[in-house]
């Protein structure tokens, strides 16, 4: 226990200035073996540290106790040590030993969901997330960690606070798969389909030699979200997706490509007819629920299709043109769709009859111009960043060294942007 102690004292004294920490730092790699070994009895310590102070000792000893398996009661103990650290370490500590920091989030999350209180890791993940990260840019290994808790615990609001931030930046191609899937689920769970689309799509056609689950899952998401957001569903990737997504996704989808086909065809009977012959598929691949989904939106469709036809219709005549079981069921869709700005209508509740209206927008109100204006200058600066990301790459010697030996595949054009001095 002396040679712990000893340890400690080390911590406390070399945790002020960037000299002593780069110290300290050789010092725990040093002692890494025996703090593993001696995992069980480091608890106590951890009351000696102040982590706001502290945090680069904090974080060796707490990996080290949570490098064994722990049981349940274990995890009640040590999970608000370890949301404290989070809360309360110093970035520039951290930073240091990412690995670390890392492998102690991870397993955080482990603890909490073994507790079946993934909420309680939400605040702290959300907080490990922001202080691993360089930039907003950056996407770290706990994003993934942070999405998957929000997911569980329900909290898709908070979910959709590091969904806003364009990426540049990714550790490992696995976390940004992890990413895109999980984050597209929590935007479905807030109804913001559009950029379910979005994350859903960069899963599917980001680079990959071989087909992997996670894509595969993503596709089917985005075919039932084609579905509701867009109204169809078109089987042809980008010509920028791997060539393994390309001859595979459509193999391991097939139900959800049916499902698409039957759509298409704006036939409620023929739409259901398939739901029931891949109910399993759906089922066991807990989508049953966005099927249903699918087939609501089917009804918002031929009724939004009405809208083109007539200017006046009863709610009688909705229902049986678009195969509602009642005139009352027919009112809930068109409300719903009112409310949601899909329709413009109004409603008589004397005679049941429905009046279709024009879009009252008139794109010339402050919030719209504010609205326009946000997205210009948003486009203005994702060209900026683009424009630099071009250029590093045509200057990186790697990838000129790739594109000299495969000149002849390409036309002279495409290597017009290349600076002089690095032309091969």
């Amino acid at each position: 226990m002396g040679s712990l102690e000893t340890l400690v004292a080390q911590i406390q004294g070399l945790s002020s200035s960037a000299g002593d920490i780069s110290r300290l730092h050789v010092i725990l790699k040093q002692a890494e073996d025996s703090l593993r070994s001696e995992s069980t009895r480091l608890s106590p310590i951890l009351s000696q540290l102040d982590p706001s102070i502290h945090s680069l000792g904090y974080l060796y000893i707490l990996e080290a106790c949570t490098s064994v398996p722990i049981s349940k009661e274990q995890a009640a103990t040590l999970v608000p040590y370890v949301a404290r650290f989070i809360s309360f370490c110093v970035p520039e500590q951290i930073r240091l030993a990412p690995d670390k920091f890392i492998s102690v989030c991870k397993r955080f999350k482990e603890q909490v969901v073994l507790l079946d209180a993934p909420i309680r890791g939400v605040a702290p993940m959300l907080a490990a997330v922001q202080k691993l990260q360089s930039s907003s840019e950056h996407l770290t290994s706990l994003h993934p960690e942070f999405l998957l808790l929000c997911l569980l615990a329900k909290c898709y609001k908070t979910g959709m606070s590091i969904l806003e931030d364009d990426i540049f930046e990714v550790d490992q191609p696995r976390d940004f798969f992890l990413y895109c899937y999980y984050g597209g689920m929590i935007c479905i769970g807030q109804k913001r389909f559009r950029k379910a689309l979005e994350l859903l799509h960069n899963a599917v056609t980001a680079p990959m030699s071989n087909i992997n689950a996670i894509a595969i899952e993503a596709y089917k998401k985005y075919i039932m979200v084609s579905l509701i957001h867009h109204g169809q569903f078109s089987t042809s990737l980008p010509k920028y997706t791997s060539s393994a997504a390309q001859r595979h996704l459509k193999n391991f989808c097939q139900p959800y490509i049916d499902l698409a086909v039957s759509y298409s065809t704006g036939k409620i009977a023929e739409l259901e007819a398939c739901i029931q012959t891949n109910r399993e598929h759906f089922e066991s691949d807990n989508n049953f629920g966005l099927v249903k989904q699918v087939v609501s939106s089917m009804y918002k469709r031929n009724i939004q299709r009405l809208t083109q036809t007539y200017l006046t219709l009863s709610l009688q005549d909705i229902a049986n043109t678009v195969q509602l079981n009642s005139p009352k069921e027919a009112e809930m869709h068109v409300l719903q769709m009112i409310q949601d700005g899909e329709i413009f209508a109004t409603i008589n509740q004397k005679d049941g009859m429905v009046r279709f209206l024009e879009d009252p927008e008139q794109y010339k109100t402050c919030e719209m111009i504010e609205h326009i204006d946000s997205s210009i200058q948003r486009i203005m600066a994702l060209s900026r960043k683009l424009t630099a990301i071009d250029e590093q790459i045509s200057c990186d010697p790697l990838y000129l060294a790739k594109a000299g030996r495969e000149r002849q595949r390409f036309d002279f054009d495409d290597f017009d942007t290349v600076p002089q001095k690095f032309n091969i």
